[in-house]
């Protein structure tokens, strides 16, 4: 799958360099998150990495005031759960010709949109360093030095692999070879031009063979060049065009960064929304994998700052990815969807989560039906009917499987459960896994491998809804008007049961109902305003929901939204996994809904502050998992995807907003 590279020579030492594709946009987003630090041990994640391009490895600057040239890493996630397999990488050492050392003082370090860059200077020489990825398995480190008068430097360049990290080293055919015994991963490492290689211990150095010569004012070029071999299968060789590579790279990002311009929330500075939006970008891309193993297609994982999500594709995740993936990288979102339904089962199940080992593979429950939702974000981005044709009969086929598995009454109306029979996977599959609506439950049998809770749920249904009129709308666009209207007369029918079976009218919220009997679960949480978010609420019954979103006893609080009302005597936002904590998807489908009900001051105001008081959002901090609605802290995983596509939404469609122009279609 991943290869050793065999470069072409892109110019001549001594002569001025290919022009370079310059970042543009790229320049506004300097460090918006710090990747400055170093690890402690070969499994410490605890700072940020870069990531891109589907890359399974990842790169970091060095420590703030770390005066030694070369980047971290490499971080590689095919290594078990993933570690760090380097120290330190594309060291540079100078000398004059006669060997004398030259001493380079560090000028400045940046992470930026796409790539990682360190300056340094020296009497009358300029070195930069710029790591950027070529493509899914390829980084490369290029190196440009410029003198103010002629001049002959010898460069030598090192690497350090962590001490702990099971890397042997060997040459290869001109190559460094990193080997990782028990796995089948390696890591190729090659200087253009090619040097003499020495390996001692856990490290490594490469000397070009010969000076380079600077002409005054003119830029010399050295790559460095490391390819992960992600599975020990012999590639035919890939030809890599540095400068084109980086141009691609640079085209890339650009076209991300106009999109991101389009960001706007009144009562933001632009400016200010904009920041957000690329953060978010970098948190999706950073967490972007290409295929590998049980991983047919690319996709997104949850958090690389997490091991328990590192590798791994869930399906509720995916489909929120892939609605915000679709507004500036619509082809990865197609493949974000795809790779969960090729492993969609004969009856119509959709996993909750797939790994690069299928035996790890969760088919215990599956998570809530949002994929034709996000399959229609992307249709709306690209117009690609071909897409919808793809994936029609599948979602259709999720579809009616609810019914099939999870409608114990045979109703038409479903509940969450598991195909173990166990209260744990149930919960799992409502994504609210220690919800205090779930307190309560007992488990029913619906047949071999199918039970339910003994409880409806109100954002089932209602995400249901929305999925059948999803799927009238698609079978519209490809012309099955039969299937259009089953879909929407299925959809109608589920719309007037949502409305008469889970609103009390006496509390003013939906809530979930009892099996048998239908009496209310009287847990207020973020189930009671997903009818507003699907359109499933009439418009009194919304006026009342509005009331409780309003009420500072409950949800109103100072970054609002929180799973559990305020008010309830189970709240608790730190230590309550969703018994308090501000979900960021669970927060926008609220705004949301506030919006398509006329709400506009109520859900600007609300959108405000999920940006504002977000502490560390408008900054440097990563984007988390969830958030304190009392004081804003973020909490549980950093660089959080889910989290990152909501502030996408959230930022970048109208919903009533000014500035409500669909926007340039890009493709990816």
């Amino acid at each position: 799958m991943l290869a050793i590279l065999l470069v072409l020579p892109l110019c001549a030492f001594g002569q001025a360099a290919p022009r370079r594709a310059g970042p543009v946009e790229g320049k506004r987003y300097l460090d918006l998150l710090d990747m400055h630090a170093a690890p402690r041990s070969a499994t410490d994640r605890s700072f940020n990495i870069l990531f891109d391009g589907g890359s399974w490895q990842g790169y970091s600057l060095p420590r703030s005031g770390d005066t030694t040239t070369g980047f971290v890493g490499p971080f590689v996630g095919t290594l078990g759960q993933g570690r760090w397999a380097g120290a330190r990488f594309a060291r540079l050492s100078l000398s004059d010709v006669e060997g004398k050392p030259i001493t380079l003082h560090a000028f400045v370090g940046h992470s930026a949109p796409g790539y990682l860059t360190r300056l340094f200077d020296a009497s009358g020489l300029r070195v930069r360093e710029t790591l950027f990825f070529a493509d899914t398995s390829t980084a490369v480190v290029r190196i440009d030095l410029a003198a103010n008068k002629a001049t002959d430097v010898r460069l030598a360049i090192s690497a350090q692999t962590m001490p702990d990290s099971g890397s042997v080293l060997a040459e290869r055919d001109g190559n460094i070879v990193s080997r990782f015994p028990g796995t089948k991963s390696s890591l190729i490492t090659r200087t253009h031009p090619s040097g003499k290689i020495a390996i001692s211990g856990q490290g490594y150095t490469i000397t070009l063979q010969k000076p380079l010569h600077l002409d005054g004012g003119s830029t010399a070029t050295v790559y460095v060049v490391q390819t992960l071999i992600a599975n020990a299968r012999e590639t035919p060789p890939v030809r890599v065009d540095f400068a084109a590579a980086w141009q691609r790279n640079r085209e890339r990002w650009n076209g991300y960064l106009k999109v991101a311009a389009r960001a706007h929330l009144d009562g933001l500075p632009d400016e200010v929304a904009r920041r957000v939006v690329v953060k978010s970008m970098e948190t999706l891309l950073g967490n972007w994998r290409a295929p590998y193993r049980g991983l047919h297609h690319a996709g997104v994982v949850p958090s690389y700052s997490n091991p328990d999500f590192e590798n791994g594709f869930w399906s509720w995740d995916s489909w929120k990815q892939a609605a915000a993936l679709a507004l500036f990288a619509p082809r990865l979102a197609e493949n974000n969807v795809r790779a969960l339904f090729d492993y969609q089962a004969a009856d119509g199940m959709v996993p909750d989560v797939i790994y690069p080992n299928k035996a790890d593979d969760n088919w215990r429950d599956t998570k809530p039906p949002l994929a034709t939702w996000a399959v229609l974000k992307i249709y709306a981005a690209t117009g690609d009917k071909a897409f919808l044709a793809e994936m029609y009969d599948k979602l259709a086929r999720y579809h009616r499987w609810w019914f099939a598995d999870r409608d114990h009454e045979h109703d038409g109306l479903a509940e969450y459960g598991s195909s173990d029979g166990t209260k744990i996977a149930a919960k799992w599959e409502s994504g609210m896994d220690d919800a205090a609506r779930f307190d309560h439950i007992t488990m029913l049998k619906n047949g071999p491998h199918a039970w339910s809770m003994n409880q409806e749920a109100v954002d089932l249904n209602a995400y249901l809804y929305q999925d059948a009129m999803g799927l009238a709308q698609i079978a519209g666009e490809l012309g099955k008007t039969d299937a259009q209207a089953h879909w929407s007369s299925r959809a109608a029918a589920m719309k007037a049961k949502i409305q008469q079976r889970f609103f009390d009218k006496k509390l003013g919220y939906f809530f979930d109902v009892e099996l048998p009997g239908h009496g209310f679960v009287k847990t207020f949480g973020p189930e009671g305003w997903i009818p507003l978010w699907t359109g499933a609420a009439t418009q009194e019954q919304a006026n009342a929901v509005a009331r409780v979103l309003r009420d500072p006893r409950k949800f109103d609080t100072f970054m609002p939204f929180p799973t559990l009302a305020a008010d309830d005597p189970r709240f608790a936002p730190v230590t309550g996994y969703w018994r308090g904590p501000v979900w960021l998807d669970q927060a926008y489908f609220g705004v949301a809904g506030l919006w398509r009900y006329g709400f506009n001051a109520e859900a600007g105001d609300m959108a405000l502050r999920l940006v504002r008081n977000a502490k560390g959002l408008t900054g440097q901090a990563p984007i988390y998992e969830n958030y304190d609605p009392l004081n804003g802290n973020g909490q549980n995983s950093r660089n959080f995807s889910w989290s990152a596509a909501s502030y996408i939404l959230l930022l970048l469609q109208p919903h009533g907003r000014r500035g409500s122009g669909a926007g340039p279609r890009v493709a990816h």
